[in-house]
């Protein structure tokens, strides 16, 4: 994806507790890199989690699926920047599509999440309309449908 496409950037620095003996950046901190992100953006479309979501909604998220590709190394003190964007709705999902990077560098990691609504009752339910009018009016490039 072009980075002009992101609306919502999450910025951060490299803590000495996130490196491995390598000195780089342990792959699964990616993950927790990313949740950061996700927490920004619903709390910039206005529906901050879970508050914001779960009670208004009586729906929560779950994770179905994350698809992690390691391009490049992040290291101690790097900044980094995690652009996040909702690539695609589905009737009862939603694919946040991810890259985290140094400056203006490569991504060193992209990343692909999948997310279902489900009900009270764990099961998939179709994502409330104004969740996906939130969605739609905040991204610069309307997601897939």
């Amino acid at each position: 994806m072009a980075r002009e496409d992101f609306v919502c950037t999450h910025r951060l620095r490299v803590r000495w507790a996130e490196v491995d003996m390598q000195k780089i950046v342990f792959n699964g901190h990616y993950l927790t890199y990313i949740d950061a992100a996700i927490a920004d953006y619903w709390r910039e479309i206005g529906l901050p989690y879970p508050h914001g979501y779960v009670e208004r909604y009586g729906n929560d998220v779950f994770l179905r699926k994350a698809t992690v590709e390691y391009l490049g190394s992040a290291r101690y003190d790097d900044e980094l920047t995690v652009y996040c964007r909702v690539a695609r709705l589905g009737r009862s999902s939603m694919t946040f599509g991810f890259e985290i990077c140094r400056g203006s560098e490569a991504p060193l990691v992209t990343a692909e999440l999948v997310y279902v609504n489900a009900d009270a009752q764990m099961r998939p339910a179709p994502l409330p309309d104004e969740v996906r009018d939130k969605i739609r009016g905040y991204e610069r490039v309307a997601p897939q449908s």
